[in-house]
């Protein structure tokens, strides 16, 4: 679903335990956290930072969710 957006180039998935190994290689000029995530604790905020890129933090919309909407597809009955 996340491709799907105009404005997404592409998605990678990551077997590590966190994106930082991934986000050094890549350099991505903008880096997207929840907004519960301080950005001193996001990995790879620094490097965004010093290449000129943005570290930005999005606010959640209430009641909605991933976990939320997985449940209700497994829950579903035709």
């Amino acid at each position: 679903m996340i491709a799907a957006l105009c404005f997404v180039d592409g998605i990678v998935i990551f077997n590590e335990e966190t994106p930082f190994e991934l986000i050094s290689y890549l350099v991505p000029h903008i880096l997207v956290k929840g907004s519960d995530w301080n950005e001193n604790n996001i990995i790879g905020s620094d490097l965004i930072k010093q290449t000129g890129g943005k570290v930005i933090r999005i606010s959640f919309i209430p009641g909605v969710s991933t976990s939320k909407i997985i449940q209700r597809i497994l829950n579903f009955e035709s």
